[in-house]
């Protein structure tokens, strides 16, 4: 099967090129620079999935579309309707040109109470435009990333978490490379919508105390009352959108439990003690 991967070079794109190769399946990577997607897949495409014109014959033979992509930090003055939405519509408008035979995209969890986020509607959108396509669709929607509860961790670092409300809602966060797999299994069984988690479930305070265990220091938590989450949210809007876009996301996600299926093989307990690890031999950043 001839599998084209969109958003390749991000933290989940990398994964999912890797497990589609692992499957025997040949892998084709949409990037905006070659030069930073050596050996990520069989075959490297060089196009903007934002401007439709560089797309042009691109799926010609691709059986499977699979698209991770997307921004959580605005950069080159694009925004989410331009790249969450539009982009990736420019993606199944060439994908139905091409025939190709399934389209997946990787969406978010409990979207539908994140209604008024920008990051959340250009998803929803063109979740909306997926569905309407006759193309069969795969929407898959995790939970968060690994490499989201970083963020937990180099606050730790610093010496202290600070966290909104008492701490109590749960979330089961997922590596990149156990959603890889749940994506390759949900195109493979052509399931239509895919819920999937990490294999732990674990309260906000939970994660701190694992990234000061990981650190070996002792915890310092600070609980912030959820009014100044929900205060921050309203005044959001009013600040440039590179800073308010990603804010209202997390500061939404932060609000409500982001529990779905359990799913994988790896524990954010391990992975805070493998970056910890990495941090104490390299304190400069991990070497070439």
């Amino acid at each position: 099967m001839n599998v084209l991967v969109a958003g390749a070079t991000g933290y989940l794109g990398r994964y999912l090129c890797a497990e589609y190769a692992r499957r025997g399946h040949h892998v084709t990577a949409l990037v905006r620079d070659t030069a930073r997607a050596e050996g990520i897949a069989d075959l490297l495409i060089e196009a903007e999935a934002t401007r439709p014109d560089t797309l042009t014959g691109i799926m010609d033979g691709v059986d499977l579309v699979v698209s991770s992509l997307g921004i959580t930090r605005q950069a080159d003055g694009l925004g989410y309707r331009e790249v969450d939405f539009q982009a990736n519509l420019n993606l199944l408008r060439e994908a139905e040109t091409a025939g190709v035979g399934r389209f997946a995209y990787v969406h978010v969890l409990n979207a539908d109470a994140m209604a008024g986020v920008p990051l959340v509607d250009a998803k929803v959108a063109f979740v909306e435009a997926l569905h309407a396509s006759d193309v069969p669709a795969t929407v898959i929607a995790p939970t968060g990333y690994f490499s989201d509860m970083g963020e937990i961790l180099a606050m730790a670092r610093k010496g202290r978490v600070w966290l909104f409300g008492d701490g109590t809602q749960r979330l089961n966060p997922i590596h990149g490379a156990d959603l890889a797999v749940a994506v390759a299994d949900a195109t493979d069984a052509e399931r239509g919508w895919a819920e999937i988690g990490g294999p732990d479930v674990m309260s906000q305070d939970e994660i701190a105390h694992a990234a000061f265990a990981a650190l070996g220091t002792a915890p310092r938590i600070t609980r912030l009352p959820d009014v100044l989450r929900r205060a921050a949210l309203a005044l959001l809007p009013i600040l440039p959108r590179r800073i308010s876009g990603p804010a209202r996301f997390f500061l939404t996600a932060l609000g409500m439990d982001m529990v779905a299926p359990r799913f994988g093989t790896r524990h954010l307990t391990d992975h805070f003690a493998i970056l910890a690890t990495d941090q104490a031999q390299h304190p400069k950043g991990p070497r070439p």
